[in-house]
């Protein structure tokens, strides 16, 4: 995966197994923290890479445009995101564009969130939800 470095502007790969780790860049060693904003989805294969590479737990946001609920919880995934870096990924899927990806993990309603630990899903949970509750599907003793 590609990250920007925010000091000089510099594009790096991250390799998927990694994104949940603290990285630096190549160009100025700046450190590069661990992946903190939902992570857009754009094919399947891409899916599969992250989730399959994954060494943390997994939240996968089910959504698309037209979805008012989903509009409504984007600040929230974003958030939890920002609040799990380094011990979840999130990715997002827009149900749209990726059909078979919703159609793979049972999706009928969204916003739909799905929760993966190696590859497997452990947690699915349909509706708009709060940050808190998010975090609780990933890590249940968390706030």
């Amino acid at each position: 995966m590609l990250r920007t470095c925010p000091s000089c502007g510099s594009v790096n790969r991250v390799p998927f197994a990694r994104l949940h780790e603290t990285a630096k860049c190549a160009r100025c060693k700046t450190t590069l923290g661990p992946a903190a904003a939902p992570i857009e989805v754009s094919d399947a294969a891409m899916f599969d890479a992250v989730v399959g590479a994954a060494r943390v737990p997994v939240l996968v946001d089910f959504w698309a445009a037209w979805c008012g609920p989903c509009r409504m919880v984007a600040p929230e995934v974003a958030r939890v995101a920002g609040q799990l870096s380094g011990r979840a990924l999130v990715l997002k899927v827009d149900t749209e564009r990726l059909p078979e990806l919703a159609s793979r993990f049972g999706v009928q309603g969204i916003p739909n969130f799905v929760v993966l630990r190696e590859g497997r899903v452990v947690r699915q949970q349909a509706g708009a939800m709060r940050a808190t509750d998010l975090a609780r599907l990933v890590e249940p003793r968390a706030a």
